[in-house]
């Protein structure tokens, strides 16, 4: 596993990121990820980057902004690299860093096992896949995902941005999420009921199926407890916690359901929604909560055309 773990730290740093000789990198990590945080820093070294290590506390939750002086390094930084507990991605900090063109890979909840497995996908075929997925998503008008549970969701996707979130982060302003895998896009509306089966943030793997009601956008109604628990976690934000702020569609083969949602939302063939922060993704909410529910097994069309088939992807 040593040797896995350490192609995928060479990976992260100099495939996906490109990082090169002289250039400024930032590692932001918390103290229970200070271990990768350390790898990652020293392999930036390495190829003659001058790498800094930032450790911060743990943030209440997903999208929790990091302190001030870390989000303003993260500005002047050349590659920021986040192997924290909570995501940073939907962060107004990561925002305002893609703004200014510092390369981005955030890594939220990444343990060392993860990355060495997932990260051995053949990433030419990632960024293949990834990229025919967004390419969809961006023509398209509308999604609709169903499934065997009883899923019927449709999401608007007109005046949207789809991204490829395949490892592919070497030009500036790049921003994706590590371990790679999936193509997803901030909807513009949302109605239905999706039935989740694989997991949730904040919960893990669901003890049972859970019914999300979906309504003029926002979340309304969860079954079970399970989604009590995602409710909770959602509406202590206000309204906009409820939001529909993200669809994507999982693309990596080496993805398995674990229970923890960096790795479950990758799960080729799987479509996940999430609910709260959408602005760093093209949205129109910032709201410090980002949270993704998994579907393991749905039939994704857009605009009738099937993309994901009973946990398949089709492209």
């Amino acid at each position: 596993m040593e040797e896995e773990f350490e192609a995928a730290i060479e990976t992260v740093v100099t495939d996906c990121l490109g990082v090169g000789a002289g250039e400024e990198v930032l590692v932001v990590a918390n103290p229970a990820t200070s271990g990768l945080g350390v790898a990652l820093r020293d392999r930036a070294a390495a190829v003659g980057a001058e790498a800094t290590l930032a450790i911060i506390s743990e943030r209440s939750s997903h999208a929790g902004e990091p302190p001030a002086t870390v989000a303003e390094a993260m500005i002047r930084a050349d590659v920021l690299i986040a192997p924290t507990v909570q995501s940073l991605s939907h962060t107004d900090a990561r925002r305002r860093a893609t703004e200014a063109g510092t390369r981005t890979a955030t890594l939220p909840g990444v343990t060392s096992e993860m990355l060495a497995r997932v990260m051995s996908d053949d990433m030419e075929e990632l960024r293949r896949r990834g990229s025919a997925v967004a390419a969809m998503l961006d023509r398209g008008t509308e999604a609709r995902i169903t499934c065997d549970h009883g899923s019927d969701l449709r999401l608007g996707l007109e005046g949207r941005r789809a991204i490829p979130d395949s490892g592919q982060l070497t030009e500036p302003g790049a921003f994706g999420n590590l371990p790679c895998g999936e193509g997803f896009i901030s909807p513009a509306t949302a109605d239905g009921v999706l039935v989740v089966d694989g997991s949730m943030a904040g919960v893990g793997k669901v003890s049972e199926p859970v019914v999300l009601r979906i309504e003029d956008g926002h979340l309304v109604e969860a079954s079970g407890d399970d989604g009590a628990r995602l409710m909770a976690l959602l509406t202590e934000h206000g309204p906009d916690g409820t939001n529909v702020a993200e669809l994507g569609i999982g693309t990596n083969s080496k993805a398995t359901l674990t229970g923890n949602i960096l790795e479950d939302e990758k799960i080729a063939g799987s479509a996940h929604v999430a609910f709260g922060a959408s602005a760093a993704i093209g949205g129109n909410v910032q709201v410090p909560v980002h949270l993704d529910v998994v579907s393991l097994r749905p039939e994704v069309t857009i605009d009738d055309t099937p993309v994901t088939l009973e946990g398949r992807l089709l492209v």
